[in-house]
């Protein structure tokens, strides 16, 4: 009977620890999309089918500022915006 809490602890933390790799993970990242001037051109070209102004417009905004963080070298803050405008064009 004593032995029953500990393997129910070692349990828990097993699974706590397996889930680690699935909470670090960006949950909007867009596979394949990185920042560089392949995946900006790719976005661009996505950015311009598009047919709500608007919307159109918000995207262009954040593509903007993903580009601006990728000229400071900001990977994290260009991914950011890359994400949130990918996000924005479903």
């Amino acid at each position: 009977m004593k032995m029953f809490p500990s393997i129910a602890c070692a349990a828990l933390v097993t699974v706590l620890l397996g889930a680690v790799p699935a909470i670090a993970q960006t949950p909007a990242a867009t596979p394949g999309m990185n920042c560089s001037e392949a995946s900006m051109k790719t976005a661009h070209e996505s950015m311009m089918k598009m047919t709500d102004a608007t919307k159109k417009a918000a995207v262009m905004k954040e593509m903007d500022m993903a580009k601006d963080m990728m000229t400071k070298k900001d990977e994290k803050g260009c991914m950011m915006h890359m994400d949130k405008s990918m996000g924005m064009m479903k």
